[in-house]
């Protein structure tokens, strides 16, 4: 379902579930290799990408969600907080972190991308979307916060109220996408990016607290108008 595999300093998680849609399991299973990242020492960076070249994530799984039972996804209780529960551990995550989009990316896809630190995406294929206006979903606060910390104002509205459908070109120029590259080159990019910043992971209590120094006491992620604390503490589950 997720890989783990680590090259020197950095660690490339891979999903590996298709079309890689959010249930508890799923979350659950991205959580756990989190955790493995954190257990190491020393200079990490961690490189997040799918297996699928068509779907990076491809949102919540709504099948599972909408239907009777409860079957391999889980607990449908508890996914809301512990979804959003991971997303706050990763936008706060104490190692840099890369995202490599090698496909489309659509609701809960979108979020995972954006609690890393760099994205890149590929430039020939693939779309970041926040749909859920599109399909009569309301779009949960914590969510909002997270994308209205990730991006311009002008690019937050197009996402959220006209669920814009972003290129990996037209997220480059929006300006919260890094880079973007071929499919070929996409992941080793990724990875020698990776590389460079991972002596910054070295000092793990330190990057973390920059996160939310950098953004001053009121935007600050983890105060509590702040992207990670609202993800950590969700009114509504």
């Amino acid at each position: 379902m997720i890989t783990l595999n680590r090259q020197d300093d950095v660690f490339v998680l891979t999903m590996d579930a298709g079309e890689n849609r959010w249930n508890t399991t799923f979350v659950r299973a991205f959580n756990a290799r989190l955790d493995e990242v954190l257990a190491s020492d020393g200079p990490a960076a961690l490189v997040t990408t799918s297996s699928n070249p068509k779907f990076f994530s491809n949102g919540l799984d709504l099948d599972w969600r909408l239907g009777e039972g409860e079957g391999t996804g889980g607990d449908r209780s508890v996914f809301a907080k512990e979804f959003m529960a991971m997303a706050g551990k990763l936008i706060t995550f104490p190692v840099p972190t890369i995202c490599a989009v090698n496909g489309h990316g659509f609701g809960a896809g979108f979020m995972l991308a954006l609690c890393h630190d760099v994205r890149m995406m590929r430039a020939d294929r693939g779309f970041l979307c926040a749909n859920e206006i599109q399909l009569g979903m309301t779009i949960p606060d914590e969510e909002l916060s997270l994308f209205r910390h990730k991006m311009s104002a002008s690019a937050f509205f197009d996402t959220v109220q006209l669920a814009h459908r972003w290129t990996g070109p037209a997220a480059h120029t929006a300006g919260f996408v890094h880079a973007v590259a071929s499919e070929d080159d996409l992941l080793p990019k990724a990875i020698a990016r990776a590389a460079q910043l991972a002596p910054l992971g070295a000092n793990r209590e330190l990057y973390s607290q920059s996160k939310e120094r950098i953004f001053g006491e009121h935007p600050s992620i983890n105060a509590e108008s702040g992207a990670a604390h609202q993800l950590r503490n969700m009114k509504r589950h």
